[in-house]
């Protein structure tokens, strides 16, 4: 197995991309510029949330399908894609104040009883909403990690919109109450770890927040809580179970889809700062996702299920929607295909599917490997792009009749966000610095251990 090592400049790519197009017999696109294209694909993703937001109530559809619910994951994406927008100068920033107020004074107003009927209860809010009336729908849990997302983007637009007038005061004060409100302690439910979910039909789910996820920013939040956090305790009992483990020769911490690498990432700046677990394995959570990146290279150079256009330059095994045919012929082969999953490596599941999304947002750890890599499965299967937005993912195991590759039908909310987010922490580190201001993340952090880096210098912030 060979890996290159790209540390070329931005002319590489072109030749990369044009070479690769050669190689499948697509024809080459006049070049642009690195900075261009990241302009592009991540004014495209904002554009979602405008394009998929009821402006009745400012909530943001989980996908672009008709009849989509709500994901309160996607609102709290929306919230911080805001302020990301209003620096770029693609929403005024008063247009901007006033979709973000929407949607938190729906949030704050909304019916906490946990009732089936209900939005939320105890400050946790149901995964999936009507997009009309804002209930519960499909019997879906209270979920604490999509509750954390959303509250992570209201504290992000919380710290941009600062300004001492009534319209930012008032957005301010609401993210306060959605903050303070929350119940983290009761989320344990006397356990060690904090739980995944509760229905009002059957009460809490039977397993908790416990292995490396993207489950992070929830504890920090949970932390950091002025009103009810979690103890220390907590965050030790769930580090406890992370697995450390040396695959294709890289020492890193365990977690085979790649979005569990980047969610946390896109509010917290890990760089240089540890915690207790990492300080033993002298590392960090960027430099491990850093590391996640060349693992899911090796393995889809090694291709163990010899699937179509795996390779250094094509990868990216995470959560996204795949074929959803239980079990399709392909090379006169019957294969397994997992509809929407997260995929991941070295240990699978892997039908053939990738998500171009998860690539994308990889940009602040690999820069060059993620440049390239989009460049590529951008020439190589154009399909996966449509008026520049990045399919949820594509599969080149199926071909239609005209050699296309099966790609997802419609945009996914959170492969948007996760775009405009990271790609902007690559450009100008925007959201790192709005959230290592915050004082709430700072106490969170604090509190379950981590030190060093931008943390010991952050005076002023924290305890608050």
């Amino acid at each position: 197995m060979t890996i290159t090592n790209h540390n070329s400049a931005s002319g590489r790519l072109a030749d990369d991309a044009s070479a690769a197009a050669a190689a499948q017999d697509v024809p080459c696109e006049p070049i642009v510029s690195d900075d261009a294209l990241l302009d592009r694909y991540q004014r495209a993703a904002f554009e979602y949330f405008l394009h998929n937001r009821n402006p009745l109530n400012g909530l943001h559809a989980d996908t672009s399908r008709p009849g989509s619910p709500v994901s309160i994951a996607v609102v709290g994406f929306a919230l911080s894609a805001y302020p990301v927008a209003v620096e770029r100068g693609w929403i005024s920033r008063e247009q901007a104040i006033a979709h973000c107020t929407m949607a938190l004074h729906f949030f704050r107003d909304s019916n906490q009883d946990g009732s089936p009927e209900a939005t939320g209860f105890k400050g946790f809010y149901f995964h999936f909403l009507d997009p009309g009336a804002g209930t519960r729908v499909w019997r879906c849990e209270l979920s604490m990690i999509d509750t954390a997302l959303l509250i992570a983007g209201a504290l992000m637009a919380s710290e941009y919109f600062s300004a001492d007038n009534a319209a930012e005061t008032e957005l301010r004060a609401v993210v306060d109450l959605l903050y303070r409100r929350i119940d983290w302690r009761w989320a344990q439910d006397g356990k060690g770890t904090i739980m995944q979910g509760w229905k009002p039909e059957c009460g809490f789910l039977h397993y908790g927040w416990e292995g490396y996820s993207e489950a992070i920013v929830l504890y920090v939040l949970a932390m950091g809580s002025p009103t009810h956090p979690i103890s220390h305790a907590c965050y030790h009992d769930w580090t406890y179970t992370y697995q450390w483990e040396n695959i294709y020769g890289y020492d890193f911490l365990y977690a085979g889809p790649l979005f569990i690498h980047l969610f946390s990432h896109a509010w917290i700046d890990f760089r240089g700062i540890r915690d207790g677990f990492m300080r033993e394995k002298q590392c960090d959570y960027f430099e491990n996702s850093r590391r996640a990146v060349h693992v899911q290279r090796a393995y889809a150079c090694i291709n163990p299920g010899g699937h179509a256009g795996y390779g250094e330059d094509c990868w990216g095994f995470s959560a996204c929607e795949g074929p959803t045919d239980e079990v399709r012929e392909v090379d006169a082969e019957p294969r397994n295909l997992f509809g929407y999953a997260a995929r991941g490596v070295p240990y699978g599941p892997d039908d053939g599917t990738l998500s171009p999304s998860a690539v994308l947002a990889c940009m602040p750890f690999e820069p060059e490997l993620a440049r390239i890599a989009i460049r590529t499965m951008s020439s190589r299967y154009p399909e996966i792009l449509t008026d520049d937005c990045f399919t949820s993912g594509f599969n080149a195991d199926l071909r239609d009749a005209h050699g296309s590759a099966w790609v997802s039908p419609g945009l996914f909310g959170l492969d948007q966000g996760i775009i405009v987010m990271m790609l902007e922490n690559h450009r100008s580190g925007l959201p790192w610095r709005l959230m290592r201001s915050c004082g709430w993340i700072v106490d969170g952090l604090r509190r379950s251990g981590f030190d060093g880096g931008w943390l010991d210098a952050a005076h002023g912030l924290g305890d608050t």
